[in-house]
């Protein structure tokens, strides 16, 4: 299930001439009968509400009131202030003015038209921070920055669910910035046309029977009709040549990336991980190698010294809206698939509850669903949503989740090749590719449409590759360093980027100049690390004609240092 609440505004929406009829009532149990919450989002004052919706208890999960000033849980009777109380001398001072009909309430003081003149000016006579917000000739003060979809925003906190997986209906102006919070937005069909021309779904029917409209939708498909006019959410990967952008769909999708390694498959893995992060999707990466540093929206589990916490990451992904990167390298490999297993199993059972983490990326995704383990399928307990697997072999990777693929993209000049190597894979008829590709370009393929070649987007934050391999792990024999001098007279293996610090440290000035003057440094950097930016500044350090032996190893040690966060080296 995608959507797990439905918030709707009272007045012109559920109720018409301020009542709610029968069949409404009766819509709103179905909807919370097929397990989903129902939130009450309005201008009106909760004793008011209480007037003129006396079961509101009854029909509602939760309420906003106050135009967002006040929170309402009906099973607890709770409730919650979102700001100060109205402030008592601007209230006098209005009321000495003449300005009537005046209701305050636990946070808020309304009035109407055509007293918002009188309104403004005693707000700034008394140099208070309060903002004025009209809806059909009401005309409500409340404090700057509060209003419904800052009051909604909080209420989902308190239910522990993303605006993502939320679904808003409204009418009239004050429900614009809820209705663009939500992750669809919907107006009934009595709506003000500005309200209407900005929503994702304009229903038939209108107050009450729109709403009913939109309830059987929600209940009998989850809006998986509304899907692909969500634009709004899709995420951009790239360009085509003319510069058309190359977007997906940002729900009830599964993506594999796959390519060569050094075919920039984890750059657009990390360019998707960001457009995720830049749209307040929560997310949970599956490390092997240890490759995704940790930020402050995206919590890092597990060291490379010391294996992750399953406990403590599921934790924070069901009490915070931050995202989580678990770090399996220090998991012995054949372990790995069986952690990743356990991750699952509760992954599974919170999305099952709250729609999160929205994503679950998984890098090397061979390492912990190999082909050949079958603890995983058993563990598939619901059709997987959200998953995003990057690997260097798609047919190394287990066959039920190679099933569940929707959008293969295939990174590097053997893009095309990697795709027929996935479509062998599952059994599936290849589609018609490209023979060639340039190798800064991808193929992308929805599956049973046809295939799209772009020049994928770089993220903006460069992450660093396979930080924990290329700092502290192995990179093989035929990827390391050798410290060999003139004549080849040494044999000094470098197998990762801390050694070849150490080693530069303490190795003969006439051999680390040999090195140097043949350009040896950058290259290893370039080829084996790959990393370019890296390997550009240690190039400029080789050719400075004026520097010694001691600095220039100085020099490159820094650059090292800085780049991959090594200890520094004694001097």
């Amino acid at each position: 299930m995608r959507y797990f609440v439905l918030a709707c505004d009272y007045d012109g929406t559920i109720a018409h001439d301020g009542r709610v009829d029968e069949a409404t009532r009766q819509a709103f149990q179905r909807l919370r009968a097929s397990g989903r919450k129902l939130l009450l989002v309005t201008g009106r004052e909760l004793e008011d509400l209480r007037t003129v919706l006396p079961d509101l208890d009854e029909l509602f999960d939760g309420v906003v009131a106050e135009n967002g000033g006040l929170l309402y849980w009906p099973k607890t009777r709770a409730i919650k202030l979102l700001c100060d109380p109205p402030d008592v001398q601007l209230l006098a001072m209005l009321r000495a003015r003449g300005v009537a009909p005046i209701s305050v309430g636990h946070t808020i003081i309304a009035t109407w038209q055509p007293h918002e003149d009188t309104v403004l000016a005693a707000i700034r006579e008394l140099g208070l921070e309060l903002q004025v917000i009209f809806n059909k000739g009401a005309v409500m003060i409340l404090p700057s920055g509060l209003n419904k979809a800052s009051g909604l925003r909080a209420a989902l906190a308190e239910l522990g669910i993303s605006p993502h997986n939320c679904v808003g209906v409204g009418d009239a102006e004050n429900d614009h910035a809820f209705l663009e919070t939500c992750e669809a937005s919907v107006a009934v069909a009595n709506a003000l046309p500005s309200l209407k021309e900005r929503a994702d779904l304009i229903t038939a029917g209108d107050h009450g029977g729109g709403v009913i409209e939109l309830i059987d939708r929600l209940v009998s498909d989850d809006l998986a009709s509304l899907d692909n006019t969500l634009v709004r959410h899709h995420l951009r990967l790239g360009a085509l040549e003319e510069g058309t952008p190359v977007e997906i769909r940002s729900n009830r999708a599964n993506v594999l990336i796959c390519g060569r390694s050094g075919s920039g498959k984890s750059t657009l893995a990390a360019t998707f991980v960001e457009r995720l992060q830049e749209d307040a999707f929560q997310f949970c990466i599956v490390a092997p190698e240890g490759d995704y540093p940790g930020s402050e929206q995206a919590i890092r589990f597990g060291t490379g010294k010391q294996p992750p916490n399953i406990e403590e990451v599921v934790h924070l992904l069901q009490t915070s809206d931050k995202s989580a990167i678990v770090n399996l390298s220090d998991v012995p490999a054949l372990d790995r698939p069986a952690e990743f297993t356990k991750l699952l199993t509760h992954l599974q059972h919170l999305r099952a509850n709250s729609g999160r983490p929205h994503w679950l990326v998984v890098d090397e995704a061979h390492h912990v669903l190999p082909a050949a383990h079958d603890t995983v399928a058993l563990a598939l307990t619901q059709q997987p949503e959200g998953l995003l697997l990057v690997t260097v072999e798609p047919p190394a990777v287990r066959r039920v989740v190679l099933d569940t693929i929707s959008v293969v993209i295939a990174v590097g000049a053997e893009g095309p090749e990697a795709i027929r190597s996935f479509c062998q894979a599952v059994d599936r008829a290849a589609p018609q590719l490209p023979a060639t590709i340039s190798p800064n370009e991808a193929v992308l393929w929805q599956v049973d449409q046809a295939v799209v070649v772009f020049r994928p987007d770089e993220p903006h934050q460069q992450r660093r590759r396979h930080h924990h391999k290329y700092a502290e792990g192995d990179l093989g024999d035929d990827r390391s360093f050798y410290f060999r001098g003139v004549g080849g007279r040494l044999n000094l293996r470098a197998q990762n980027l801390s050694l070849f610090v150490q080693i530069a440290t303490g190795v003969d000035d006439e051999t680390w100049t040999f090195h140097r003057q043949r350009g040896d440094y950058s290259q290893w950097i370039r080829g084996a690390v790959k990393d370019e930016s890296l390997a550009d500044s240690i190039a400029d350090v080789e050719t400075k004609g004026d520097l010694g032996p001691g600095d220039s190893r100085r020099e490159i040690a820094e650059l090292i240092q800085a780049a991959y966060s090594l200890p520094a080296t004694p001097q």
